[in-house]
């Protein structure tokens, strides 16, 4: 397993931004009102639903919105150091502007997860003081709500079922020249588009392009301003969307170019991450989602689902990527080690580790309070 580098290695002008407060010492208690996260002793409850939240979504920036965050692991393995950065940039978001923060488990593709990562993620969350403030929801217990949304989008003939397999795909790319594949995925080229010609479905895609404007007349007229999201048709590159990170600025993606048509439901039957990842965020009234950098390429497509099926699109912030000593990002992938919370002395070494990759000043004393009045004043609400 790799060991961590001296000092955590971030990416992009992450630390300018952040440590532009000199650091002080700031004495705060641990919050004894803040409830327990219970904890089940296998798995998720049966029949747990996402909360409503009280209200029906809000846009984000207009009047009357109130700021719902969420950290969503996979339970693949256990937390490592990169993905309590993300846990913990989230959770400060939201409490520096005085917000809810919510847990998913996102066990949508449940031939990857580890039977009982769940309970040992929500443990190690609770050892670093992170309580959310909901009961956690499990995507695997919310399938009834995925579908609707897909048999939404074929209402609506935004979806259509597929009959390539990889193998086709790379067919036919390399007859059209365009076989190089991106971040690992290949642009799937559109070829069921027009019908499967005779053979069996093996999953169902999102179609990229916007037809007759429609995900302009579909988008939430509260949501479109230059600081949050918009799409536009571009000569040979079919819509571009653009939207504001709150940390890396104006971003853009020719989707049907860069991506294809990406899959919602998959050969296996399960629900794509990627229209799971959105019902949620939606059924959960989320406003901010604050998430690991390397998850940035995946926002164009969200926002087009969001689109599409008439959800208001959070505020984006991605924090940098945590490095180990061989410069590779920390992932379960590669083998990160987990994350220690054995005691309470390696919960908060943990924490002050994450903190220090966010560019936060290393205080005396208790530091969760000391943070989010560091957050709150570098970091402002958009």
């Amino acid at each position: 397993m790799p060991r961590l580098a001296s000092a955590y290695a971030v990416t992009g002008a992450w630390a300018t931004g952040w440590k532009t407060l000199l650091c002080q010492v700031w004495s705060w208690l641990w919050p004894s009102r803040k409830p327990e996260t219970r904890l089940s002793a296998a798995g998720p409850p049966q029949g747990a639903k996402a909360p409503s939240g009280g209200s029906e979504p809000h846009a984000v920036g207009s009047v009357g919105a109130t700021y719902r965050g969420r950290f969503a692991p996979s339970p693949t393995g256990p937390l490592h150091a990169g993905s309590l950065v993300a846990a913990l940039a989230s959770w400060l978001d939201a409490k520096a502007h005085q917000g809810q923060w919510l847990v998913r488990i996102e066990d949508v593709d449940t031939p990857r997860c580890i039977p009982g990562a769940d309970q040992t993620i929500l443990h190690q969350l609770a050892a670093c003081g992170l309580h959310a403030d909901e009961a956690p929801v499990w995507q695997s217990q919310r399938t009834d709500l995925y579908q609707q949304a897909l048999d939404g989008l074929v209402a609506q003939q935004r979806a259509y079922p597929c009959a390539c397999s990889r193998k086709d795909v790379e067919v036919a790319l390399q007859q059209s020249g365009r076989d190089k594949p991106r971040n690992g995925e290949l642009v799937y080229p559109g070829t069921c588009r027009a019908g499967l010609h005779g053979k069996p479905a093996r999953a169902w895609r999102f179609d990229t392009r916007d037809r007759a404007g429609k995900f302009a007349q579909n988008w939430p007229v509260a949501r479109i301003d230059n600081a949050q999201a918009a799409t536009k048709t571009i000569a040979d590159q079919g819509m571009l969307v653009q939207w504001t990170d709150r940390r890396m600025g104006l971003q853009a993606q020719a989707v049907e170019q860069d991506v294809g048509d990406f899959v919602l439901r998959r050969a296996d039957g399960l629900f794509a991450y990627q229209l799971a990842v959105v019902v949620d965020d939606a059924a959960q009234n989320i406003t901010h989602v604050v998430r690991g950098e390397d998850l940035t390429d995946n926002t164009a497509r969200q926002i087009l689902l969001q689109r599409a099926l008439g959800f208001p699109t959070p505020a984006y912030l991605h924090t940098p990527l945590v490095l180990g000593s061989n410069g590779e990002k920390l992932s379960k992938q590669n083998g990160a080690q987990a994350l220690d919370t054995s005691t309470p002395q390696a919960a908060a070494a943990a924490l002050q580790q994450a903190a220090t990759a966010l560019g936060l000043c290393a205080p005396s004393g208790d530091a969760l309070g000391h943070w989010i009045a560091e957050w709150q004043h570098n970091i402002p609400r958009r």
